[in-house]
C-alpha cells in the first residue's frame, strides 16, 4: 500500500480508501447488507494496508454506519482513520447537529470520528443550514472535546461555490470531491482540486469510476483505451497521477474488487501517466461526452422514490439509446416508460440529486421517447 499526507492534517493515509456506500447486499436490497461478506472485505482491505474507511449517515438506508462499527471490532478500529458525515438535510435546528453526531457515535460504537464531513455541501445548504444553524462552531466544540479530530466537507455544486466554501472558513482541513477523467470540468473539477490543495486541504476523490461507467465503458469509449491496462486501472491511475490527491475512495462490493484495487494502488505514483496517456484519456472523454444522455452515477441518493420509479435503473437503460437505439433500451428495461410514468412530480428526488439532474423533466422526455 502507498501512503500520502492528508494536507495540513499531516496524517499519513492510504492512497486507497474503503468507501462503504456500495457494500454487498442480500437480494439486491440496498438497506439489507450482507454482513458476513461486508465485514470480510472491509477487514481484508485493512489487512492489506487500507487505513481510511468512509461511511455516512444515510448509506444503505442508514445501515452502513452500523455495519462499519461491527467491521471495526476486534482491534480494527485502532488501525484506521474513520470518516463519516453530517447529513445536512436532516439538520432542522441547531440542536440537531450534536444529536445526530451522538447518534452516529452510538451506531458505529466508537468514542470519536477521525474525519468528520459536512455531507454534500452546495450553495443552498451552505447558506441555509451550515451558516443559519451555526454548524461549524458546534463541530469545533466537538473537536475541542476530542470527539472529532478533523473537520471537512464533501461537495456537489459549481466551482465558484466550492471556492466560496473554502474561503469562508479556514478551519477546513480536507474536502471530498467528484473527480475522474470525464469530470475534469464538472463541479469542483481539476481547478477545484488544485485550488483546495493550494490552501493546504487534503483532497479525497469520490466517483473515480463515475458510478461504474468507467469500469465497463461503452465499446466506443473502450476502443480509445490502450489494452496495456484495464479500464478500471486507467481510470484510477488518472486520479492517482495528480499529486494533489490524498485518497481515492472506492466503493468495493466484493473481494475481487478489493484485491484488484489494492494491486492498482500498489503500482500508483504521482506523475505516473505520460502526455500520451493523458491525451488518450482526453480522447476517451470526448467520445463519452458525445454519448452521455443523463449524467446519473447511480448513487441512489434519489431513492427510494415514494411513487415507485426506479430512477437510476431508468436512466441507466436510457443512456444506452445513443449506441443501441430504442430496441436495446427496451431489452434492458422492458417497462421503462411504464415505470417512468409513475412519477408524481413531488420533487423529492431532485432535491436529493448531487448531480442536479432535472429528473422530472428527464422522465417526461423518456416517456415521450417511447
Amino acid at each position: 500500500m502507498k501512503y500520502r499526507k492528508m494536507g495540513k492534517t499531516g496524517v499519513e493515509v492510504s492512497v486507497l480508501g474503503f468507501g462503504c456506500m456500495r457494500l454487498p447486499t442480500v437480494d439486491g436490497q440496498d438497506n439489507c447488507i450482507d454482513e458476513e461478506k461486508a465485514i470480510g472485505i472491509i477487514r481484508s482491505g485493512i489487512d492489506s494496508g487500507i487505513n481510511y474507511v468512509d461511511t455516512a449517515f444515510g448509506y444503505h438506508g442508514g445501515n452502513s454506519e452500523r455495519l462499519v462499527g461491527k467491521a471495526l471490532k476486534d482491534g480494527y478500529r485502532e488501525k484506521v482513520n474513520l470518516a463519516t458525515k453530517l447529513p445536512l438535510w436532516n439538520v432542522k435546528c441547531e440542536e440537531d447537529v450534536e444529536r445526530i453526531f451522538n447518534e452516529q457515535l452510538q451506531k458505529i460504537d466508537t468514542d470519536h470520528i477521525d474525519f468528520y464531513l459536512l455531507h454534500a455541501v452546495n450553495n443552498d445548504s451552505w447558506d441555509n443550514i451550515v451558516t443559519k444553524f451555526d454548524v461549524l462552531p458546534k463541530l469545533e466544540k466537538l473537536k475541542a472535546d476530542g470527539k472529532i479530530k478533523h473537520i471537512g466537507f464533501s461537495f456537489h455544486d459549481d466551482l465558484w461555490v466550492f471556492k466560496k466554501v473554502i474561503d469562508a472558513y479556514d478551519g477546513f482541513e480536507f474536502c471530498q470531491i467528484q473527480f475522474n477523467y470525464i469530470d475534469v470540468d464538472y463541479q469542483a473539477g481539476l481547478e477545484g482540486l488544485e485550488y483546495a490543495a493550494s490552501k493546504g486541504l487534503g483532497v479525497i476523490v469520490m466517483e473515480p469510476l463515475l458510478g461504474g461507467k468507467l469500469a465497463s465503458p461503452n465499446e466506443r469509449v473502450a476502443a480509445k483505451l490502450s489494452e496495456e491496462k484495464t479500464p478500471v486501472e486507467w481510470a484510477l491511475d488518472f486520479v492517482w497521477n495528480r499529486p494533489e490527491v490524498s485518497i481515492l475512495l472506492s466503493g468495493m462490493g466484493n473481494m475481487q474488487m478489493v484485491n484488484d484495487n489494492i494491486g492498482y494502488a500498489d503500482r500508483s505514483n504521482p506523475g505516473m501517466l505520460s502526455e500520451k496517456d493523458l491525451a488518450m484519456l482526453s480522447d476517451a472523454k470526448h467520445v463519452f461526452d458525445e454519448m452521455v444522455v443523463v449524467p446519473c452515477t447511480g448513487c441512489e441518493y434519489c431513492m427510494p422514490c415514494p411513487s415507485g420509479v426506479k430512477i437510476p435503473k431508468v436512466f441507466s437503460a436510457f443512456n444506452n439509446i445513443t449506441t443501441g437505439g430504442r430496441r436495446v433500451v427496451k431489452d434492458i428495461f422492458p417497462d421503462i416508460e411504464t415505470n417512468a410514468s409513475l412519477c408524481k412530480k413531488c420533487g423529492k428526488c431532485e432535491n436529493a440529486c448531487p448531480q442536479h439532474i432535472k429528473i422530472i423533466d428527464t422522465l417526461k422526455t423518456i416517456i415521450d421517447k417511447f
